[in-house]
């Protein structure tokens, strides 16, 4: 059940916000994220962070 809720939080977060943020980057990619157990215990907004931290790093070359 908390796998579930987790892979659910993060589709969602890559669907409003992740994928809109490469695009205007202009750093179009394939995203493809993996929830470890410790993610199971994290809210929405610490899943949302990590997520466009990596983002955006990503989209200033600095990964």
């Amino acid at each position: 059940m908390q796998r579930n809720l987790v892979k659910r939080r993060l589709r969602e977060i890559g669907r409003r916000r992740a994928m809109r943020a490469l695009d205007e980057g202009g750093r179009p990619a394939d995203l493809v994220l993996r929830a470890r157990r410790t993610a199971y215990d994290a809210d929405y907004a610490v899943l949302e962070a990590e997520v466009m931290s990596a983002v955006e790093a990503w989209c200033s070359g600095n990964f």
